[in-house]
């Protein structure tokens, strides 16, 4: 038995499908069901977050809809593992916003965003708000730089704490291989994997929308969004660096570091959701877990306003406007970080854990095939 009726269905889902086998190689989630013979939980957490949701595996299936043994597993992966999620969200008390998720994000973006407008207009003279503040250290006109450090540094490790407190609880319930924190070989293949979305492509035709045909579009928009992302984070880290090594103040000009590794991710943080958001638009309904669209969208619609408003800082910071379009951008990146833990952003750091267990079954599978002795300590 089963803690949920979603993991019943998985279960019997896992058990046809490893009685067929069919599907075996379009993606890592179908070699990863044939090394077990019975799913328990954490098993069935596993390969959901392992699953890519290319859809594949849905258009090749003689099992699928209409057929009687109704197997869609896209579909009840995509519904798994937003309760697997929810489950292992920390603190607890949080777990529920992942049933609502769009409107809490929702509520939560628009209280940051009040708030650091109201902020600002609190702090200072409200006519600073709409003034012209330009060269080193303008943003500090309307936030100091200390307080600006502490309320975005709490808000970041409490999310950085959250998240690893929940894939702790999940790397438990897979098994938590001993060894696995120190296999370097399988964090180096799944970071390969990540890197690439190896397992994004439908076997290597695409992803299948609703007219059925596969397409590489839904891979491409999430390169431009997950390596938009990386290229902010460092323009973010970089000016840190900048600050407190060089004591060189933001904003910088137009050519500098910083501001030339945020406008690239900047555009692609915009071309990357608005590519998935239209994508998302495509795809066939069977596949996705319809309750949680407003998750997905959120997610996607944060990412976008948040790059927007960054975009827009840079080409109007020297104008009367910076101050709101400061409150803006900092009420966007404050709200994505303390929604982090509870939203679709979960996603890419429990797949990566999966297919970090999936690298490390892989070579001890093959260690045994091959006759060697397996020892923890040595894989």
């Amino acid at each position: 038995m089963h803690g949920t009726s979603t993991l019943e269905e998985a279960d019997r889902l896992m058990t046809v499908c490893n009685a067929c086998r069919y599907c075996e190689g379009l993606c890592a989630v179908f070699p990863a069901m044939e090394m077990r013979r019975a799913f328990s939980d954490g098993d069935l957490n596993y390969l959901a977050n392992l699953c890519h949701a290319c859809g594949a595996c849905y258009t090749d299936c003689q099992f699928s809809p209409p057929h009687e043994f109704n197997v869609n597993v896209p579909q009840t992966f995509a519904i798994l593992r937003a309760e697997s999620w929810s489950a292992y969200a920390w603190p607890r008390a949080f777990s529920g916003m992942f049933a609502r998720n769009g409107v809490a994000i929702s509520i939560v973006a628009a209280l940051s965003v009040a708030g650091f407008i109201f902020g600002f207009a609190a702090l200072n003279d409200p006519q600073a708000l709409f003034g012209i503040h330009s060269g080193p250290g303008a943003f500090y006109a309307l936030m100091p730089h200390n307080a600006m450090i502490v309320l975005f540094g709490a808000a970041f490790l409490y999310a950085i704490v959250a998240l690893m407190m929940g894939v702790r609880g999940f790397w438990r319930d897979i098994g938590e291989p001993v060894g696995m924190l120190d296999d370097g070989g399988s964090l180096w293949q799944a970071m390969k994997d990540a890197a690439s979305l190896r397992y994004l492509d439908g076997g290597g035709v695409g992803c299948v929308n609703e007219d059925e045909r596969p397409t590489d579009r839904r891979k491409i928009y999430h390169h431009l969004t997950f390596y938009g992302f990386l290229l902010c984070f460092a323009s973010t880290s970089v000016a840190t660096l900048y600050h407190y090594l060089i004591a060189r103040e933001a904003p910088y000009p137009w050519w500098d570091v910083p501001v030339v590794l945020g406008t690239i991710g900047g555009i692609g943080l915009l071309i990357g959701p608005a590519g998935l958001l239209a994508e998302k638009s495509r795809r066939d309904p069977a596949l996705l877990d319809q309750k949680r669209t407003g998750m997905d969208v959120a997610f996607i619609v944060m990412l976008f306003l948040t790059s927007l408003t960054g975009m827009a800082l840079l080409v109007w910071r020297d104008t009367g406007s910076m101050g709101l379009l400061l409150a803006l951008h900092l009420g966007f990146v404050f709200a994505l970080f303390i929604t982090m833990p509870y939203g679709k952003f979960v996603h890419g750091i429990y797949r990566y854990v999966a297919l970090v267990r999936y690298a490390r079954e892989r070579r001890m599978l093959g260690n045994i095939i091959s006759g060697k002795v397996v020892d923890d300590r040595d894989v």
